[in-house]
């Protein structure tokens, strides 16, 4: 395909469609990070009760990891028809099913009124969450890098990562305002619902914004081409997904290694944690949210500057400098909780959410960068998909059997480590992606690792 690069967008138009990105993606995270705090806090007593705390707690975030085991369905689905019908109608519809069942969530009745019927319900409504969130993801992240263009992308695109914690922000803080103004049994008996209730009106805000936006440009000429060249050659096209595993394998595999080790340390720093300073260090459960609502706050600045940053430095260094930090930080971070400080506690999950941001801020562009635009929706969905499951959804569940089993930190900050070694270790063998013309088909020959630029650099934003 020939090209002369994706063109530098119109500030207001790009600044649109990051808009809306980045509200529908912080409502989905809302949605499922909601859940993730809740079953930390309140389902393990609501609707897995036990006699022991931890057993509750790890029934909780089972179903927890049900969600998780739906991404990658979800990234099929909706990357198959994201690449035939377009980006925008894919995001349209993930909203709405996320918004949907998180909203039912809240009028769910506990085990105490039905019994096994309710977490029975509970686990169908997190597979819905899952799979919408496994098409969110790819849709948001693709319309924001496929508007923008190749010497500014990867600091548009870090502006929908930042949704994450914009919506673990809202989550959590939702979550930290009842538990402060409401007594321990009130907000068991209903308060915990209001979080989840205020979903639907979260979703109609985001839908509002995210209909006005336009489709992507480079999508639209790369179905055209397509569509011509199958007529002219009367072949019909291979399914999106057939030709990511015939042709970009390689790319999903780079895909996946770059989220193990950024997803297992944002769930053990966010929803681990609560579990940790409630359970384990038995200390208030106010101390646990604050602390990761002043964590999330820094991370939702800081994601759009490791962004801008990768635009200069490339999109390998600074996921190196994420993952190295990671490495290494996983035994203070610990260290640091055990400490029972509410600052000191709020510093090493701030910390931690900092060298974070550097793996997840260039991550949307690199991902983005790895696939050619008409099996980039599958690609990019089922890559960082498959990643969840073996990351994100395990994560909260090794962690805390591994505390329950050797009643110490040291085994779970090993594990938090050694997935950040993975991390490193997998983009110290990618190719870098800085720069690429999204218009072009380069999955057929891939480029060498080409030396960071040092002229031309692009000002912060633009």
């Amino acid at each position: 395909m020939a090209s002369q690069g994706t063109a530098p967008p119109a500030r207001a138009g790009i600044v649109r469609i990051v808009a809306a990105s980045l509200v529908g993606t912080t409502i989905e995270w809302y949605d499922f990070f909601l859940y993730g705090s809740a079953a930390a806090l309140v389902f393990n007593s609501l609707f897995f009760p036990s006699s022991d705390p931890l057993v509750g707690t790890l029934l909780s975030f089972l179903t927890y990891a049900v969600g998780f085991a739906a991404r990658p369905l979800g990234g099929v689905v909706f990357g198959h028809y994201g690449d035939r019908m377009g980006r925008k109608k894919l995001l349209v519809i993930s909203l709405l099913m996320m918004g949907g069942a998180t909203f039912a969530m809240g009028l769910l009745p506990t085990h105490a009124t039905i019994g096994v019927g309710a977490p029975v319900l509970l686990t169908v409504l997190r597979l819905v969450q899952g799979f919408a969130l496994g098409g969110e993801w790819g849709g948001a992240v693709l319309l924001v890098s496929e508007h923008g263009g190749d010497k500014s992308r990867g600091f548009w695109a870090s502006w929908p990562q930042a949704g994450a914690p914009g919506g673990n922000l809202l989550a959590t803080g939702v979550l930290a305002l009842l538990a402060a103004v409401q007594s321990e049994e009130a907000f068991l008996a209903w308060g915990w619902r209001v979080p989840f209730l205020l979903s639907g009106v979260l979703v109609m805000i985001g839908l509002w914004i995210r209909i006005s936006v336009t489709e992507s440009p480079v999508f639209l000429e790369a179905r055209r081409e397509a569509e011509a060249a199958a007529a002219a050659e009367g072949a019909e096209e291979q399914p999106p997904v057939v030709e990511v595993f015939r042709k970009s394998w390689r790319e999903v595999l780079t895909a996946i290694g770059t989220r193990f080790g950024e997803n297992i340390s944002y769930y053990i720093l966010t929803a681990f944690v609560l579990v940790y300073v409630t359970v384990h260090l038995d200390l208030p459960k106010s101390d646990a949210l604050n602390a990761v609502l002043i964590g999330s706050a820094f991370h939702f600045v800081t994601i759009p500057l490791w962004g801008a940053l990768s635009d200069r430095m490339g999109r390998r260094p600074v996921t190196l400098i994420g993952a190295l930090g990671m490495a290494g930080w996983a035994f203070a971070f610990f260290a640091l909780v055990d400490s029972r400080s509410f600052p000191v506690i709020s510093l090493a999950v701030t910390v931690g959410l900092l060298f974070h941001g550097a793996m997840y801020g260039p991550q949307a562009a690199f991902i983005s960068e790895l696939f050619d635009t008409k099996v980039r929706y599958s690609g990019a969905s089922m890559g960082s998909q498959l990643a969840s499951i073996i990351g994100g959804a395990l994560a909260p569940i090794i962690a805390v059997e591994l505390l329950k089993d050797y009643d110490s930190a040291l085994p779970v900050a090993l594990y938090m480590s050694a997935a950040a070694v993975v991390t490193a270790v997998t983009v110290h063998f990618a190719r870098e992606t800085r720069g690429r013309d999204l218009t072009a088909d380069e999955t057929a020959a891939p480029a060498p690792h080409p030396a960071p630029e040092r002229e031309g650099s692009v000002p912060l934003g633009g």
